[in-house]
């Protein structure tokens, strides 16, 4: 079954609402900008998904609103051994679980969801590992290499057990993909003989419940009435309105002309160039802070010529990365050459980037034996993302830049759901990536997008694979000693740029208009944007 045609029945099965007035106290409206790939998180690496799944399903620990302290969610407490192979997670009681049309649950949360969640992900002969995209990621590159066993000790204890150390575990687990599952809804489904509608009308214990989802237009979730917060009087994790609403609206100057007018209340990746009007604007607040981010052209080295080093090194000195730093983030964000963004500790701030020098990159593609330059395609990213703002714009740059040195670049692009799918294959030649960190540890994207095992499977898009800047990597995970991490991605970053594994274009900003009546709405830099905690003044 196609995922468009899925996407359409779940529209009908959830039943779609007409979308409320922003007026309306007890709503909030978010003019998001893209469709999530997935509902499902497990299966996603992007920020469109985690941020439906945050406000739906929960994990064992999260980090703070707006912050990177780790707190406890659906683990209370947890404990881990000296040799640091096993936690120990105390789960919370009285966890209440949504209900949908199709799904009445009859207990509350346990210890047998969070067996059922791990082992879907860890056994391939899990019955529902293959069900829905049996791609989980997240789960395979940073959990599994050094995951082991998961047990129920007692109806609220559970014991995970690692075959080795793995130093940012637990930041990991706060993360959308490792979110837990209804093991009695996965029954309950499977036994009706639809087991992939746990995937597709998403039961969590979040402080909201999806409500209904049209692809390209809507998400509407209801405030879930049982959620636990309200027994302990935890505002934080309340959720403070009736409705929330995501309006769809890819165009950024559209998302901007809703929140001016009042059809949203917060509008996701605006437009550098409207910043200051923004600001002017006696009726919006702009807030602002750091992400830990990363923006990036990959040269896939799986095809020729981009497995020369010299032609990819080639490639960077013809690029003006100053001029698109002008041009596209609007002094949004800064020029750099390391791997690991400032926002983070190990952060390797000696490297430069590569100055624009056009005649270094015409005697290097000579010498790589091109001397009047080849035909590629670039492919442009289609959405705004916090790491790139306007990709089209600064892929016709990029392509205007290459041409003075003889490299005719073919501007492609496809609708994001697409385009992730084909960048994972490797189709492209030279692809426009990004990510942000979903989790306060260096390791996460170093791990799953400059790895070997990422280039095995496909979350590596340049295909970059470098035994000595892997072997840190792995190295930096089974110590504690941070300092001594540090030390472990500091080379890695120097490999990274020795070998150009990828042209780095700059450490943005994150900015979001909101308007005035919304109260102790919080940029959160790490997963999913949550929206619980967000009230509106009447």
């Amino acid at each position: 079954m196609s995922r468009s045609f899925l996407s359409a029945a779940l529209a009908l099965s959830l039943g779609v609402a007409v979308l409320p007035s922003a007026a309306g106290a007890q709503t909030l409206v978010v003019c998001s900008e893209a469709s999530p790939d997935y509902l499902n998180p497990q299966f996603s690496s992007q920020n469109t998904a985690y941020d439906v799944a945050a406000q739906i399903y929960e994990r064992l620990v999260a980090t703070e609103r707006g912050g990177s302290q780790i707190i406890p969610s659906l683990a209370e407490s947890w404990t881990i051994s000296d040799d640091g192979l096993s936690y120990t997670f105390k789960l919370r009681k009285g966890v209440k679980w949504h209900a949908n049309k199709s799904f009445t649950p009859s207990r509350e949360f346990n210890a047998d969801d969070v067996v059922f969640t791990f082992q879907r992900m860890a056994d391939p002969e899990n019955p529902f590992n293959k069900v829905g995209s049996g791609n989980y990621q997240f789960f395979g590159e940073i959990v599994k290499p050094s995951f082991k066993s998961i047990e129920k000790v007692d109806d609220h204890t559970v014991k995970l057990t690692l075959t080795k150390p793995n130093s940012p575990l637990l930041s990991a687990l706060t993360v959308e993909p490792m979110s837990i599952l209804s093991a009695e809804y996965a029954a309950a489904m499977s036994k009706a003989g639809t087991p992939e509608q746990i995937d597709f009308q998403p039961i969590g214990t979040g402080p909201f419940s999806l409500l209904s989802y049209q692809k390209d237009a809507t998400i509407r979730f209801r405030a879930f009435p049982e959620h636990w917060s309200k027994a302990v009087g935890n505002k934080d994790r309340m959720a403070l309105v009736n409705d929330l609403v995501f309006v769809i609206t890819p165009d950024a100057a559209v998302r901007y002309a809703k929140v001016r007018s009042g059809e949203c209340q917060i509008a996701r990746y605006p437009n550098p160039g409207d910043l200051p009007a923004m600001k002017s604007d006696a009726n919006l607040v702009v807030l602002q802070g750091s992400i830990a981010d990363q923006s990036y052209l990959a040269f896939n080295e799986r095809k020729k010529p981009f497995d020369d080093q010299r032609v990819r090194e080639a490639l960077a000195y013809a690029t003006n990365v100053p001029a698109i730093i002008d041009a596209v983030y609007q002094g949004t964000g800064k020029a750099t050459a390391s791997a690991v963004p400032p926002a983070l500790w190990s952060h390797d701030a000696d490297l430069k980037p590569r100055p624009y020098d056009p005649e270094k990159a015409k005697a290097l593609l000579k010498e790589a034996g091109f001397p009047n330059g080849f035909e590629t395609t670039l492919w442009a990213i289609p959405v705004v993302r916090a790491y790139m703002p306007n990709g089209r714009r600064a892929a016709e740059l990029i392509q205007a830049d290459w041409a003075k040195v003889g490299v005719k670049a073919t501007i492609q692009s496809y609708e994001w759901g697409e385009y992730l799918k084909r960048g994972r294959a490797g189709e492209h030649e030279v692809g426009m990536f990004g990510s942000t960190w979903d989790y306060p540890d260096p390791s996460q994207i170093l791990q799953s997008s400059w790895s070997c095992n990422g280039v095995k499977s496909g979350s590596n898009r340049a295909g970059w694979c470098n035994e000595e800047a892997s072997d840190a990597l792995a190295k930096a995970s089974l110590i504690t000693d941070q300092a001594e991490r540090a030390k472990l991605y500091i080379r890695f970053q120097e490999l990274f740029h020795k070998d150009v594994a990828g042209l780095l274009f700059a450490n943005a900003q994150a900015f979001t208009p909101v308007r005035k009546e919304v109260r102790d709405y919080k940029i959160h830099f790490f997963g999913g944007q949550p929206f619980y905690g967000v009230s509106v003044a009447k």
